[in-house]
């Protein structure tokens, strides 16, 4: 893509009504243009065949097809878009495969055009950066443009500074962390702290999970989504 043109967007999304709204909140974004829709995996296959496209815009659950599966026969098939998955699972082993094809953000179901607008717009600074780092720092600064959180996309109520610390305790503990352990570990309540986590789950950044082999109602356990 050369500069001054438009990423050029693939909708996958079996739901014809889904499918036009995703289109539609692609091409109200500013350096996007949506050149389809694809209601199924084959015939995702034949837009790419007669169609340059920058980005997929995937739901995982199609009919013929997973839409991992769909993105790693592209792979083999020379394909080079990028993908944003469109799921409601939230599943880390799936996470992980669709980083090694190519998914560079995952957008949960349902989702508000705000959500999908703040994907399209990292994933368009991340794309857009150029030149040679310098150093770790900088790649670490570049792969964090796609998941860092954005102060003005933020939910009323939550503030900035708050939940780079909830982030960075989520970070450190790969086992993940109820909301009550980060509520002691930052200085908040539980209850804040539930709502901070659960705008990381909405935004992608983390998965959340019951934690059983306790007395009573189990508790949920957050995890951080790993950027490899």
């Amino acid at each position: 893509m050369s500069a001054g043109q438009p990423i050029r967007v693939l909708v996958v999304e079996d739901d014809p009504v889904a499918a036009d709204a995703h289109a539609m909140y692609v091409g109200r974004v500013p350096g996007f243009t949506c050149v389809g829709t694809a209601h199924s995996g084959a015939e995702a296959r034949r837009t790419l065949e007669r169609v340059r496209v920058d980005l997929l815009l995937l739901d995982l659950h199609l009919p013929d097809v997973h839409g991992l599966r769909l993105a790693r026969s592209l792979r083999a098939a020379g394909h080079q878009a990028d993908v944003i998955a469109v799921t409601s699972a939230r599943d880390l082993a799936v996470v992980r495969e669709g980083v090694s094809l190519g998914v560079v953000q995952y957008v949960l179901k349902p989702f508000t055009f705000g959500t999908l607008r703040d994907r399209l717009v990292r994933y368009a600074e991340f794309r857009g950066a150029a030149g040679e780092a310098s150093g770790q720092a900088e790649v670490d600064r570049a792969i964090a443009t796609l998941r860092a959180p954005g102060p003005a996309d933020l939910p009323k109520g939550l503030s900035g500074p708050t939940l780079e610390r909830v982030t960075g305790a989520l970070r450190e503990e790969a086992e993940g962390l109820t909301a009550a352990r980060v509520g002691e570990t930052v200085g908040i309540s539980r209850i804040t702290a539930r709502r901070y986590l659960e705008h990381l789950v909405e935004s992608g950044r983390a998965v959340r999970s019951p934690l059983y082999g306790q007395v009573g109602r189990p508790e949920l356990v957050y995890r951080w989504l790993p950027t490899r």
